[in-house]
């Protein structure tokens, strides 16, 4: 058997190609995203920014720091081989679960809002379920690579990772980031062998549980009774509300960038989890659709990069990154518009905040690395190789 595995595991890791130029779409697509980004949190953010620290410009400069710092780490992951990451993988999650631990069952945690998302550590503060997201990924790539799921037992080891880190930050409690590692995991599943028949009994199964949990948490159950009436709950309902008046005094064209009035005390978190709500305000629905699209192409470019990739790991890695990604912007806009409940999921790359901001931008430059390995499609290696024997043939 263990045989077996090895000789599995050896086919899966294919001899990689020469590494190719870095995928400029995606590079174009994500600088894009963070300038809108950083143009948005200075807008949105601004009048919170002076009423706390007497700086407009506080997010910005705050938020600039962590791009930059950010664009260091994106950088160095794009000139390391994303193999790199396999070695990382088992230590990544028991990094993950050491950080959640301390949150919850030390000092260090710092509990805000009624819920210990947040540690300190030397003078930092750091959000331990933005690190799980992409612990999680590595770890489900690396045994997925393993152990191809051809049989139900094969899911045994990601699952039995995955269940602590998620009971961990459901006792914070954290529903959102629960929801984009669930959804996470499921996406990548789906790119095993194992039959789509399990999928249709563990789907309604999570849908059980989920409700079983949810009930067990009163303020998370009123987030539902609120979403499905916000108008009658005035104080719990302030942020739907308010957010759905910002979207629809936007018009076509919005009131005009920095013209918010929502941002005056009326909409909360305007600079983090409801940005898109000041953005819908100021440049209207084509500036929100302008954005949905710029999601939409880094999406399905991330797709694509996966599916070129040569080597099973890579193709896992890349997915798993792209369908985070696309499952928080998702969330994000659902909330939002009002689609579903509040979650508390940010918008990657455009609201403010450093501990995703950095996260994003690495999984980012792991992304661009795998970029470089990609496979040509066969029309355009059949062209080179025309184009080089008439080369020599001259």
């Amino acid at each position: 058997m263990q045989e077996r595995r090895q000789n599995r595991t050896r086919a899966n890791k294919r001899v990689l190609p020469a590494p190719q130029g870095l995928d400029f779409a995606l590079v174009f697509l994500s600088v894009a995203l963070l300038a809108f980004g950083l143009i948005m949190v200075l807008s949105s953010g601004a009048v919170n920014a002076f009423d706390i620290t007497h700086d407009s410009y506080y997010y910005l400069f705050q938020q600039l720091k962590w791009t930059g710092l950010g664009g260091a780490l994106a950088v160095i992951a794009v000139m390391v081989p994303f193999t790199f990451w396999r070695r990382l993988a088992g230590v990544g999650m028991l990094v993950t679960y050491v950080l959640l631990i301390l949150v919850l069952y030390t000092h260090a945690g710092i509990v805000t809002s009624g819920s210990a998302r947040w540690l300190r550590i030397a003078g930092l503060s750091i959000q331990p379920s933005e690190i799980a997201k992409l612990s999680v990924i590595l770890f489900f790539a690396h045994t997925l690579e393993r152990y191809p799921a051809r049989k139900l037992r094969d899911l045994a080891v990601p699952l039995a990772a995955l269940l602590p880190v998620l009971f961990l930050i459901y006792k914070q409690p954290d529903l959102g980031t629960m929801l984009v590692l669930l959804f996470t995991a499921g996406a990548m599943f789906l790119q095993t062998d194992l039959a789509a028949g399990w999928f249709a009994v563990a789907l309604p199964a999570a849908g059980i549980l989920g409700t079983i949990l949810v009930r067990h948490q009163p303020y998370q159950w009123k987030r539902i009774l609120v979403w499905l009436n916000p108008w009658a709950y005035p104080n719990a309902g302030y942020q739907i509300t308010n957010a759905e008046i910002a979207l629809g005094s936007g018009g076509l064209f919005g009131v005009g960038l920095g013209r918010s009035m929502q941002k005056y005390g009326f909409l909360p978190a305007n600079h983090t989890d409801t940005i898109f709500a000041i953005v819908g305000e100021e440049l209207g629905l084509a500036g929100a659709l302008a954005l949905i699209i710029l999601f939409a192409l880094w999406i399905v470019r991330g797709f694509q990069i996966a599916r070129s990739c040569p080597d099973r790991f890579g193709r896992l890695l890349a997915f798993g990154i792209t369908s985070s990604l696309a499952v928080q912007a998702a969330m994000n806009l659902a909330v939002v518009t009002g689609v579903i409940p509040v979650t508390g999921v940010t918008l990657p790359l455009i609201s403010y905040g450093g501990n995703s901001l950095l996260i994003t931008l690495v999984e980012l430059g792991i992304l661009l690395n795998i970029s470089r390995y990609r496979t040509l499609p066969q029309s355009r290696k059949s062209a080179g190789r025309t184009s080089g024997h008439s080369g020599l043939s001259q």
